[in-house]
């Protein structure tokens, strides 16, 4: 193997991704971060708050303040687009083609960690190509100054997404990371490193806010501007007023920091060749390196005994196996075979059994939906309930209670094309009647994990809280459902999620689907008829999806 075969395998790479439908939606929002970074003058909402003030819209101030919002977001954001390489290799069967090559370990893990980088570097590029349009739009400074707009991406914006790009790929060689625990663990460690690194302390210079907030404190002082007491606020936040504008010409970065951002590359290497010392590129011969990368969702189960699950609640036919109803049911075909043409068939119900049916089918889809979780995910379910009425205030514990179960909503519309099994649930006559039974699954749990804050509200007569917390039991396993049926993932609701968990419990009201921002005791957010509304709108759109994609077979 030539020193070239990593840049041939990640440009191979690179260019089958950027064919997909989902690399120019990752674009499309890297042009949104952008405009959203550089807001109208009248705007509430801002990404950088520099006590009360902003710079006026130069080329210096928007690449900054473009890169450092690139830097934030898509070091978050930006490993959930890129995570899936490896296991995608798996999935396709081309990792055991590789595995039989001579190509190194080493090589593989290095051409990978490159792909990464070029997939997110391109949305660096689109943040950086975005930034001198919103220059002339906002139409505040006419004088464009390649440079001062250009270096704060290559200094403040790529050096993270190295480490992303890196973290990406150790992620999928870690068992216990490569499917949804390791969405979670990134998410908490991603906010680790975005809050952590904007302090005036933060290794190896962190994101590189100090070296920006101190030129912009300067520039303050010199215009006669007060900074005493005025903080420095790097994140999407909103502003009882617009703020005001002061002259900030950029930057000089000194040779420490850009010394720290060499580092910063370096260490994002030595994390993407670390799991040399243990995977095994897809050879069986290899201890940790073997086996699919994907991790079932219902662990400790088998196929079979997943589908006889979920098909445990179709009626029977004459012989007692499960089919299509009449007189005479059509088999369903043992659970060894893969189940891949479509059945059609005319299903006979008497009108007495059909509200039995669909209690029975509820019970099914929750059987399923919580099948194989550890007794240790209820232990902490208990605990937490327990804290709930022990807490002073009822609403304190919610958000802890619904952000544990997340990797089971998750399950919500993907565990039928898990198991094989989409074709022949799709022959079912009321397809609506099995989803709404899989969403009233999820609102059963959605209900169970938060019951404690739920109760203490209806005892202190908090009718606006109760409100709040029903319109949420209902929205979150919507959202589930209809992100698992339209995407046929767990990654895109875990990763959605966890976003809007994080923006509720920050105080952002338009988002609270919880009800714990308050104003003066009363839940700030939208109204529990509008949650609900969208939670139905989020049902129904699921439905049309799963509609549409069985009429095309």
């Amino acid at each position: 193997m030539t020193a070239r075969a990593p840049i041939a395998l990640a440009v191979a790479d690179f260019r089958e991704r950027v064919r997909r439908p989902a690399y120019a939606l990752t674009l499309l929002a890297a042009v949104g971060l952008a405009c959203l970074a550089v807001p109208d003058a009248a705007s509430h909402w801002v990404i950088m708050d520099v006590g009360g003030y902003r710079g006026v819209y130069t080329s210096a101030w928007i690449g900054t303040v473009t890169a450092l919002a690139g830097a934030l977001w898509l070091t978050m954001g930006g490993f959930y687009v890129v995570r899936d390489a490896i296991a995608r290799d798996e999935r396709t069967r081309v990792g055991h083609l590789l595995a039989a090559s001579p190509l190194r370990t080493p090589t593989y893990l290095v051409g990978k960690f490159l792909s990464n980088v070029l997939v997110l570097a391109s949305m660096a590029g689109v943040l950086a190509v975005t930034a001198p349009l919103m220059q002339f739009a906002r139409g505040e400074s006419g004088a464009f100054d390649p440079v001062a707009l250009l270096l704060p991406f290559a200094l403040i914006t790529l050096p993270p997404l190295v480490l992303t790009a890196a973290a990406a790929v150790l992620f999928e060689t870690v068992p216990l990371l490569r499917g949804g625990v390791g969405n979670v663990v990134w998410f908490v460690v991603s906010m680790v490193l975005v809050l952590g690194g904007q302090s005036r302390n933060a290794p190896l210079g962190g994101i590189g806010v100090r070296q920006a907030a101190e030129s912009m404190r300067a520039a303050l002082v010199e215009q006669g501007i007060d900074v005493s007491g005025r903080e420095f606020s790097l994140g999407l936040t909103s502003v009882a007023e617009p703020l005001r504008t002061f002259r900030w010409d950029g930057f000089t970065p000194d040779g420490a920091f850009v010394g720290s951002r060499l580092v910063l590359l370096a260490v994002g290497i030595a994390v993407a060749l670390l799991p040399a010392l243990w995977f095994g590129r897809f050879d069986p011969a290899r201890g940790l390196g073997r086996g699919p990368v994907a991790v079932p969702s219902k662990p400790g189960r088998g196929r079979a005994k997943a589908q006889d699950e979920i098909l445990g609640d179709l009626p029977r036919d004459g012989r007692g196996e499960p089919g299509m109803g009449g007189p005479v049911g059509l088999p369903v075909p043992p659970a060894t075979m893969t189940v891949t043409a479509t059945v059609t068939a005319t299903v006979t119900m008497t009108a007495p059994g059909r509200g039995r049916a669909f209690w029975r089918l509820l019970a099914g889809e929750l059987r399923v939906l919580v099948g194989g979780v550890s007794p240790w995910w209820w232990l902490v379910v208990a605990a937490v309930t327990v804290a709930g009425f022990a807490t002073p205030e009822p609403a304190t514990l919610l958000p802890l209670a619904w952000i544990w179960p997340v990797l089971v909503w998750s399950r919500l519309g993907t565990l039928r094309v898990e198991h094989g099994v989409e074709g022949l649930l799709g022959a079912y006559p009321t397809m609506w009647r099995g989803l709404l039974a899989e969403w009233a699954a999820g609102v059963v749990l959605t209900a169970v994990t938060g019951i404690a804050p739920a109760v203490r509200m209806v005892a202190t007569a908090d009718w606006a809280g109760v409100g709040s917390w029903a319109g949420g039991a209902l929205l979150v396993p919507a959202l589930a459902l209809a992100l698992g049926v339209a995407t046929r993932t767990h990654r895109v609701f875990q990763v959605v999620y966890l976003g809007l968990w994080y923006l509720a419990v920050n105080g952002v009201a338009a988002l609270d689907y919880m009800g714990v921002v308050r104003s003066e005791g009363v839940p700030a957010g939208p109204s529990p008829l509008a949650v609900g509304g969208l939670a139905l709108l989020l049902v129904c759109a699921a439905l049309a999806v799963r509609t549409a994609r069985h009429a095309v077979r």
